[in-house]
């Protein structure tokens, strides 16, 4: 059955637009809290948020409705979704709430729910939540004297803290290391500087002053061109680019060169498989990572699992086959060693370690292989199903049959925007650009027709 509210990630759209409105993140609450309420406990649920503007609003109304459905309300402030994700079990509470559209602009805002073992909702869980929002809610709310309270608890951000500096190896200081850190005027704008300080780091701080409208913008993991200026200014050892909830993390090295989620889970996978902390034989990653890792990791005798995009469905496959690294190309980097969803801090930190213990340069540690030209491009669409179309649907079973076993091709709806993602790979980089303007051009043709 479609999916009217939940995408890949959570529910996320522009804000005070449907579905990304108080009115409906007030009606999340309350099915959310009735969803989870059960036994004789008192029930409880942190919420934390990023930096957005609309952040104000929709805590707000998550609040009412948490409340209203007897829960006490643990508010957290601007801290990362990772921290969320710990926090839920640390306080024993039974759900926990991101308010965040992670990458996106400020003008979008989003709703991720974690359980009360941190980890993201199941589809069925959130398939019950879904179906609470299109009934009658009323006969859901608490009677008077069970109404909930809501606090502000801003000093367990300090538990996060501590909770990333243990992740880096005892046998391991920062002392020595010049890091400019992107903070994507995010989040973690407060913690990551300070964890990499008190780890003996000297840190240079961008991306650190919020205004509410400036998230994201020209900054963090997916606008590092600052970062890079900054990293050959202060003469950095390392840069470290943290997106919106700082849930992803990219590097920049020395030189100022970009090092992508593939290239950072290389270097994690091989760190650990020689230390023997690699479960599993080797890690988790989507089919948009580049066909290089898993030749790299072929190599090394250790094996790709792939899933469909999105960190829940790594973290997923990674809990079912008893993996501990898992990500995505774009980031996201799963270490179930230390938290259960997606953590560009700790991911950094093993980075670092590695640059430490080897005493090599970043970019000399994090080029483990060379990647395999790729090509991602994407169609706006603003209604239908073009991918069910004949003429898509043969233009590409043809690219598929030319890229046989030399390539790869992948083409998936967005989980977050109204766009389609035409990516492929192979090691004859021209015919990888043909093939992919071919299937855009059909794909638009169908959308135009439409």
């Amino acid at each position: 059955m479609k999916r009217r509210y939940f995408g890949t990630d959570g529910i996320r759209g522009q804000a005070n637009v449907f579905p990304m409105t108080p009115d409906l993140a007030m009606r999340v609450g309350i099915a959310a809290g009735t969803i989870f309420r059960n036994g004789a406990h008192r029930h409880r649920v942190v919420i934390g948020k990023d930096t957005r503007l609309s952040g104000y609003m929709l805590e707000n109304a998550l609040v009412a409705g948490f409340t209203a459905a007897g829960l006490d309300v643990f508010l957290l402030g601007p801290i990362p979704t990772p921290a969320v994700a710990m926090l839920t079990r640390s306080l024993r509470c039974d759900i926990g709430v991101m308010i965040s559209a992670s990458h996106n602009p400020f003008q979008d805002n989003g709703i991720k729910l974690f359980g009360p073992d941190g980890y993201k909702l199941s589809d069925d869980i959130e398939a019950q939540i879904e179906d609470l929002l299109e009934k009658d809610l009323s006969g859901q709310l608490a009677k008077a004297e069970e109404i909930g309270r809501a606090k502000r608890v801003d000093g367990d951000i300090y538990r996060y803290l501590e909770h990333v500096k243990r992740t880096l190896p005892r046998d391991v200081t920062l002392q020595g290391l010049r890091i400019a850190i992107d903070c994507a005027n995010g989040a973690a704008y407060k913690v990551a500087p300070a964890v990499l300080w008190e780890l003996g780091a000297e840190v240079v701080t961008i991306g650190n002053e919020p205004s509410g409208i400036n998230i994201n913008l020209n900054c963090g993991s997916t606008s590092p061109v600052a970062l890079q200026k900054k990293v050959d200014e202060v003469r950095a050892d390392i840069g470290i680019a943290l997106d919106g909830d700082a849930d992803r993390v990219i590097i920049v090295d020395e030189n100022g060169s970009i090092v992508d989620g593939d290239q950072l889970m290389a270097v994690i996978a091989e760190s650990w498989a020689e230390s023997q902390q690699l479960r599993g034989n080797g890690i988790v990653a989507t089919v948009m990572s580049n066909l290089g890792l898993e030749r790299f990791l072929d190599d090394k005798g250790l094996g790709l699992a792939r899933t469909k995009v999105g960190d829940r469905y790594v973290v997923e496959h990674m809990r079912q086959h008893n993996y501990n690294v898992g990500g995505e190309q774009s980031g996201h980097i799963v270490l179930s060693d230390y938290g259960t969803t997606g953590d560009g801090l700790v991911a950094a930190l093993q980075i670092l370690a590695a640059v430490k213990r080897t005493g090599r340069t970043v970019s000399e540690v994090c080029r483990r292989f060379e990647p395999v030209p790729q090509l991602l491009r994407n169609v706006r669409i603003s209604g239908g199903k073009p991918l069910e179309d004949i003429q898509v649907q043969k233009a590409i079973a043809d690219a598929e049959a030319e890229l046989a076993r030399n390539g790869r091709l992948v083409i998936r709806p967005s989980g977050t925007e109204p766009l389609i993602r035409v990516m492929a790979e192979g090691d004859d980089r021209a015919q990888i650009e043909r093939i992919v303007n071919e299937l855009i051009g059909t794909i638009s043709n169908v959308r135009t027709a439409a």
